[in-house]
C-alpha cells in the first residue's frame, strides 16, 4: 500500500508541452508512472512523443479527466499562470493536484488554497518536488532510482533534504515520500499526511523533515503526541539560520524568537519524536528504530 499515490494512479500533466513539463514527464513515464495525457490550453488533439510512445494533449483537465479517467494531476506552468490551472483541476474535481511550481505569489496560493477547501482536490505543494510511492507511481521531480520500496514514509518541507534521505536510507526503502513544499501556504501538510501514514499497514516508521518558520512542526508535534502511535523520527532545518532573514523556502524565517529550529527540536522532542541534529544522524535514529521494531 501507500498513501495517496499507488501503481493504480493514473496522472495528466498540465503544461506538458512546455520544456520543464516535457523533461519531467519522460522521466516520471521511465520510472513507471501511468501518465495518460496531458493538458495545454489551445493544443487539444495534439499529441507527444516520448521514446516512441505517443501521450494525448487535451485542452483542459475536465476534458482530459472525462477522457481518461485521469485521478492526478501533475502542475508544471509558469507562476503567473499557476491559481489558473490549479482552480482549473479543483473544477475537473480531480482527486490529487500536485502543483510543482515555485514562486506562486501567496495570495494566489492563498486563493486556490481556500477554493480547495471542501473540494474533492487534495493538493500538494506549490513549490514542492512532489510525491513517490517507490516501485509503483512518481508524480513529480523526486528522482525514482535513489530509493527501492520499503517501510518508511517521509514527509517533508524540503525537496532536497526528501532527496538526501530517501538516498541515505535506501538500503531500507519507503512507503512512499511526500514532499509538501515550504511556502507560507501549501495544501497537505505533515500532519494530513503524518494521518495517511498512521493508517497504512505497510508503513512501519515515518521520518518527518522540517525547517524554521512558521509553527507547523509544533502542531505537527501535539497531532503526534496525540494520534500516532508509529515512531516518528525527525530533523529541523535551519539551526544556524540568522534571525530575520529569508532562507531558502519562503516560509522559511525566524522572527521575534518565534519558529526557532531549537524550539521546533523541543517540542517534537517532548511529542516523544527522536530528533537529529543533521539530516545524516536522522537517517541513523531511523536505522536504530527500524532495527528495533
Amino acid at each position: 500500500m501507500s498513501i495517496f499515490l499507488n501503481a493504480d494512479s493514473k496522472v495528466i500533466v498540465q503544461g506538458m508541452t512546455g520544456s520543464e513539463g516535457r523533461k519531467h514527464t519522460a522521466r516520471m513515464l521511465a520510472s513507471g508512472t501511468n501518465i495518460v495525457g496531458g493538458v495545454t490550453p489551445g493544443k487539444g488533439g495534439q499529441s507527444v512523443d516520448f521514446d516512441g510512445r505517443s501521450i494525448p494533449v487535451f485542452g483542459s483537465v475536465g476534458e482530459a479527466v472525462e477522457q481518461t479517467g485521469a485521478d492526478v494531476t501533475v502542475i508544471f506552468v509558469p507562476a503567473k499562470f499557476t491559481k489558473g490551472a490549479v482552480v482549473e483541476a479543483i473544477e475537473a474535481e480531480i482527486p490529487l493536484a500536485v502543483v510543482i511550481t515555485e514562486g506562486v505569489p501567496v495570495k494566489d496560493s492563498a486563493e486556490f488554497f481556500a477554493l480547495s477547501q471542501g473540494s474533492e482536490t487534495r493538493l500538494i505543494g506549490p513549490n514542492c518536488p512532489g510525491l513517490i510511492s517507490p516501485g509503483q507511481s512518481n508524480a513529480g521531480i523526486i528522482p525514482a532510482d535513489i530509493t527501492p520500496p520499503g517501510r518508511i514514509g517521509l514527509v517533508s518541507k524540503s525537496g532536497t533534504l526528501t532527496y538526501q534521505m530517501m538516498y541515505e536510507l535506501r538500503d531500507i526503502g519507503f512507503s512512499s515520500a511526500v514532499g509538501i513544499g515550504g511556502d507560507p501556504v501549501i495544501g497537505t501538510t505533515h500532519i494530513d499526511a503524518l494521518a495517511a501514514f498512521q493508517a497504512d499497514p505497510d508503513t512501519d516508521a515515518i521520518v518527518m523533515i522540517g525547517e524554521i518558520g512558521g509553527d507547523a512542526e509544533e502542531r505537527a508535534a501535539e497531532f503526534i503526541k496525540a494520534n500516532v502511535t508509529k515512531p516518528v523520527v525527525g530533523y529541523v532545518a535551519g539551526f544556524t539560520a540568522p534571525e530575520g532573514k529569508t532562507m531558502g523556502h519562503a516560509g522559511a524565517i525566524v522572527s521575534g524568537g518565534a519558529g526557532t529550529a531549537a524550539g521546533k527540536k523541543e517540542a517534537l522532542e517532548a511529542a516523544g519524536v527522536r530528533v537529529g541534529k543533521t539530516p545524516s544522524e536522522t537517517a541513523q535514529l531511523m536505522r536504530e528504530v527500524i532495527q528495533g521494531l
